[in-house]
């Protein structure tokens, strides 16, 4: 599998470690839409694990994970994985990240006399929810592990225990899916869907309450830097209030660029005419070649097929 991009991981991480932004998912994806998670029950936990392998201590690092304190659940660690590309291995990443969560609930403790008795805690579950943004095709790949491990006899399929990840496609959600989102999670859910329906997009008005967040989001998800530069680059100090004002500055920037290639264009083509003149009044005045009139100007060598060429018209 290719190696990720760390800085992409990072930016993919701070609107779903939002509060509001992480229970919104979890009500929408799992509930159905139902308030059952509110921001004041989720708590941050560690994203990070150790594990062994080939006698050599790894680290594995998931992109957010909560516990959550419900009415319902004593608690539930819920992670997330954000994915553009599709892999086989996802399973097998799922697992790994899951296992160290059960694995860290088996807890020992040495009493007075240096003796390791095992920790009564309650235990609790442990869900992933993959968020798959790619809007061009379905996820494709595995979303078991015998998917992933592929062809074995049948007698070993029997007893290797099957462990099936949760895939969300985001740009596949509902238009009903869609506006059961009440954070700024709508947005990103709203543009990937116009995507993948249209190709096109036509901003909602909904203000954004982490516009920061949401446009780093969206930068490493569609690699446009141009909505995290929207944010970034602002004369009165404020940030984009909806992604119409982002669409804005967009264009507004694009413009700008555009006026001022152009008057660059403008200016060199002045200057090359200029030396069309002077090279036809030596060559006039002094009954010179052209080449003979370009040595003497001191013409670079790369400007003078191009010179040659503005000669004849």
């Amino acid at each position: 599998m290719a190696k990720r991009n760390h800085k992409k991981d990072m930016t993919e991480k701070t609107l779903e470690a939002c509060g509001d932004v992480y229970a919104d998912l979890m009500n929408v994806l799992i509930f159905g839409g139902r308030r059952v998670v509110s921001e004041g029950d989720l708590e941050q936990a560690t994203t990070r694990s150790i594990y062994k392998a080939s006698g050599e201590l790894r680290e594995q690092e998931r992109d957010v994970a909560k516990f959550w304190n419900g009415v319902n659940c004593h608690i539930a660690f819920i992670g997330t994985e954000n994915e553009t590309d599709q892999t086989d291995d996802m399973p097998f990443r799922v697992i790994g990240y899951d296992g160290a969560a059960y694995r860290e609930q088996i807890r020992y403790v040495t009493d007075e006399n240096g003796k390791r008795h095992k920790q009564r805690t309650r235990k609790y579950p442990v869900v992933t929810l993959v968020l798959y943004f790619g809007y061009k095709r379905h996820w494709r790949k595995a979303k078991s592990l015998h998917e992933a491990l592929g062809e074995m006899p049948e007698e070993l399929r029997r007893i290797v225990s099957d462990y099936k990840i949760s895939v969300y496609e985001i740009a596949w959600l509902t238009e009903e899916q869609v506006a059961c989102f009440q954070s700024d999670f709508r947005i990103v859910a709203d543009y990937f869907v116009q995507m993948r329906k249209t190709g096109d997009y036509v901003p909602l008005p909904q203000e954004m309450m982490h516009a920061r967040e949401v446009l780093q989001l969206m930068s490493a998800l569609t690699e446009d830097a141009r909505f995290e530069l929207a944010c970034n680059e602002n004369k009165d100090g404020k940030e984009p209030r909806t992604m119409c004002d982002v669409l804005d500055r967009i264009e507004n920037r694009g413009m700008q660029k555009g006026m001022q290639k152009g008057m660059q264009e403008g200016m060199q083509k002045g200057l090359m005419e200029g030396k069309v003149l002077s090279l036809k009044n030596l060559m006039e005045t002094l009954q010179l070649t052209l080449d003979q009139a370009m040595n003497a100007l001191k013409i670079p060598q790369e400007e003078r097929d191009t010179l040659r060429k503005m000669m004849v018209r």
